[in-house]
Order: C-alpha cells, then structure tokens, then sequence
C-alpha cells in the first residue's frame, strides 16, 4: 500500500495516536490579524474521530 502523498503533506501523527492538522486562515491577509489571533491559528488542531479513522487508512506506515 502507498501512501496518499496530499495527507502526508496536510496530517501529522503524534506519538499516542492522535491525528493533527493545521488550522485554517493562516496564510490570507495577515497584516490584518492581531497578533493573538495569529499565535491561535499558528497551533496544530486535533481531527475528528471519524476523519482520524479515515486519515490513517490513507497512511498506513506512519
């Protein structure tokens, strides 16, 4: 099985089994956030169960 070169490069796995992703409305219109909001955006956000479910089968050596 190979694995799906687009979830590779969205997801992260983490070491207990959590799947991660990053959150949206990082890269449009920047200077127009605060500075908070950036930091907030900037973090890594834990999927779904059902997407988790789904993301894993699409990467099944990480």
């Amino acid at each position: 099985m190979k694995t799906h070169s687009g979830a590779k490069g969205r997801f992260y796995l983490t070491g207990s089994g959590k799947v991660l992703r990053r959150k949206i409305n990082i890269n449009n219109f920047r200077r127009k956030k605060r500075g908070e909001t950036l930091r907030l955006i900037s973090r890594k956000m834990a999927v779904s169960p059902g997407t988790a479910r789904r993301v894993r089968r699409l990467m099944p050596y990480s």
